[in-house]
């Protein structure tokens, strides 16, 4: 089982990046080309989940890893784990983003950790991000990726589990056209979104994988509905892998003004969840 030197990663530790955007209305059109119906309809100019397709990072291709990631060791540590994925977020929305407007996102590595899971050792990298128009902040986020071990969990099957009517608010197939679009998006080069033989052969998936926060955005959206307005708290967790061919079945457990929303799919394994509060 690897150890991590976790004193050589503390120079990370703080570390700053600031990148800046511009909301275009182009790319408004294709976010709502991308995700359609499943966009809450309350949300006016601005849909929600949009600035996950801001302030991207934009490495040039000969300096990507093998899986097609940005290099390590510049702003995130350079972690010797051979996969990493977004495990999850935890974001508040203080005011709406502005069509047009400048966009500036400021991210700090918060903390970094490490546990043993069952595929091995992880080690857990929070980024504190603020997104801001002009002095105004808008969006607060604190987002964990998670570096681990390939391992051949990842192929695991299921047991099915019918859904359930009172919970099940809609249902989406996702196809590679879809993992495409969104990785275009999100300038997102990561082979398991669109390279079979890679996901499958060298990461162990079943099949290709379906993006962490394209299933947020989605359930970011069923919460904004659930509520009609946009949630102000919403902790998001990545559960299992969720892979193509698949049915993601989108599930709502309002409770006043808080509740509990997530994907699962046809199997009815929970491969994402979000706990939703209005304040």
């Amino acid at each position: 089982m690897m150890q991590i030197d976790l004193e050589s990663l503390k120079p990370w530790l703080g570390r700053t990046e600031t990148k800046e955007d511009i909301l275009t209305p182009s790319l408004i059109d294709r976010f709502r080309a991308t995700f359609d119906a499943h966009l809450w309809a309350g949300a006016g100019d601005v849909p929600l989940g949009i600035h996950w397709c801001l302030t991207l990072d934009s490495a040039p291709g000969g300096s990507l890893s093998d899986d097609g990631h940005s290099p390590q060791g510049r702003f995130l540590p350079p972690v010797p784990l051979p996969s990493r994925m977004w495990a999850g977020s935890d974001v508040t929305h203080i005011a709406p983003l502005t069509v047009g407007q400048t966009v500036t996102r400021r991210s700090t590595i918060g903390d970094i950790t490490a546990k043993q899971g069952r595929s091995g050792t992880l080690v857990f990298v929070a980024v504190n991000h603020e997104y801001s128009n002009g002095e105004k902040v808008c969006i607060q986020e604190k987002q964990t990726i998670v570096y681990k071990d390939i391992s051949r969990s990842q192929s695991e099957k299921h047991t099915f589990v019918a859904p359930d009517p009172t919970t099940l608010r809609s249902r989406l197939t996702p196809d590679s056209v879809l993992l495409f679009r969104y990785s275009a998006l999100t300038f997102n080069g990561h082979r398991i979104h669109y390279d079979q033989p890679y996901t499958t052969e060298v990461e162990a998936y079943r099949g290709l994988v379906v993006h962490g926060p394209l299933q947020a955005t989605l359930l970011l959206n069923l919460a904004a509905d659930a509520l009609n307005k946009a949630p102000q708290g919403f902790l998001f967790r990545g559960l299992a892998p969720l892979t193509l061919p698949c049915e993601i079945q989108l599930n709502c457990r309002p409770d006043g003004t808080t509740g509990t929303v997530w994907c699962q799919d046809e199997t009815g394994v929970r491969c994402s969840s979000a706990d939703y509060s209005a304040t």
